[in-house]
């Protein structure tokens, strides 16, 4: 049946022909185009999406209102900035009153370290020079009777009496003296440490918490994402912001999945933005795809390219247009696609310059572009390949006109 039908189709050809030649008495015109040398680059185009090189996403520590935005959509930030001021109520008194007690338990302690309380410690020195002023005048007391009795002018008696009022003074002074020490004991101390130590672990507790309110960017670069306004209340978890590095960014390029066989590391990417049409950013491809996936309609490789961006320009989420160059050819042989014909295998219809007619060449093809394609075999430089048209079916051995271009 295919037989039947291809000769149908030269019998068809070799009329249409004759009648061509019956008509105007001249061969069909045909136009050829010469096999030239040349740099043929096989490009690859499609679509992508700009990302940060880095990025951090930023979410709240803490519950409470926005009561301060400190930055807008867009800004430069340096690490460290604050973004924000969350407002928690109650927490400024409370972190006043844990700073108070840490005052009041430090004084304590200084106290208890310097002996005691400076009242007791008055009372004492007070009741020891009142009785030392007592034991003074007791003494001189029993001095005198001493000398009195060795005169026979007191009795022994009265002179022993005078002698145990000396000796009670001293015991009542020996007593007040050994109440200093026993005005802070070992375990006072160890307590009021306790408490200045449980009081300070306080006090940084909240000093923490109080610092969480303020919320800063871990990573230096552009804010690209801000989905919070001030007066808004967030709870913990609650996104806050998206900061990124944006110079060098990385546009996902999507890639269908025939084309993925293309692909290698480190191959040229162009990559252009429809809102600056004039400019073009240039990177590498830096890591090919392990998977595919569904976007829309199509079933696409994620390919992720690595891109100068001086300026920040192609911010987060910019949709482009992705060039990758995936192969250069030097000095190929090339003939426009439109020559290659599919009729029975790959092939041509080559000019034969001695007999003006049409012969078929299979040929071999390798890199292409947009327009043109590359021979690996089956032609020379030089020769001429008919381009098509509408209104002639070329057949082996057809003598045609050439216009060759």
């Amino acid at each position: 049946m295919k037989k039947t039908f291809l000769v149908l189709a030269l019998i068809g050809a070799l009329l249409a022909a004759g009648w061509y030649y019956k008509k105007n008495g001249t061969p069909p015109s045909v136009t050829f185009a010469k096999a030239e040398r040349g740099r043929m680059a096989n490009t690859l185009s499609t679509n992508g999406k700009v990302e940060p090189s880095e990025f951090v996403e930023i979410h709240s520590e803490v519950s409470g209102a926005v009561r301060r935005l400190a930055v807008k959509l867009g800004d430069t930030v340096a690490k460290g900035q604050v973004l924000a001021e969350v407002s928690q109520p109650g927490q400024a008194e409370d972190l006043a009153a844990a700073e108070a007690r840490v005052a009041q338990f430090r004084a304590e302690l200084g106290t208890l370290q310097a002996g005691g309380r400076p009242v007791e410690k008055a009372e004492i020195d007070a009741a020891v020079a009142r009785l030392r002023q007592q034991r003074d005048s007791a003494f001189r007391n029993k001095e005198s009777l001493d000398r009195l009795v060795k005169a026979n002018a007191a009795t022994k008696f009265e002179a022993d009496q005078a002698s145990q009022v000396v000796a009670d003074l001293d015991t009542q002074l020996r007593g007040l003296e050994n109440k200093r020490p026993a005005l802070v004991a070992k375990g006072d101390l160890d307590a009021a440490a306790a408490r200045l130590r449980e009081a300070e672990s306080s006090v940084s507790l909240l000093r923490a918490r109080t610092a969480q309110n303020a919320i800063r960017s871990p990573l230096a670069g552009t804010l690209y994402e801000l989905p919070i306004r001030e007066g808004a209340y967030l709870n913990p978890g609650d996104a806050v912001a998206s900061v990124g590095r944006m110079d060098p960014s990385v546009v996902k390029v999507f890639v269908d999945e025939p084309e993925l066989g293309r692909l290698k590391l480190g191959q040229p990417v162009r990559i252009t933005w429809d809102a600056l049409a004039a400019r073009e950013w240039s990177g590498t491809v830096g890591k090919v795809p392990s998977s595919v996936v569904a976007l829309g309609s199509r079933q696409v490789g994620e390919v992720l390219c690595s891109i100068e961006n001086p300026g920040r320009i192609l911010t987060p989420g910019t949709n482009v247009n992705a060039f990758v160059l995936t192969q250069v050819v030097e000095n190929a042989l090339t003939i426009p696609k439109s020559s290659v014909r599919r009729e029975n295998g790959t092939g041509v219809w080559l000019l034969d310059r001695a007999t003006g007619s049409v012969r078929w060449r299979a040929i071999q093809t390798g890199a292409s572009d947009a327009l043109r394609v590359e021979v690996t075999s089956g032609l020379a430089d030089g020769d001429a390949v008919a381009q098509p048209s509408a209104d002639l079916t070329l057949v082996n051995g057809m003598t045609v006109t050439p216009v060759v271009q």
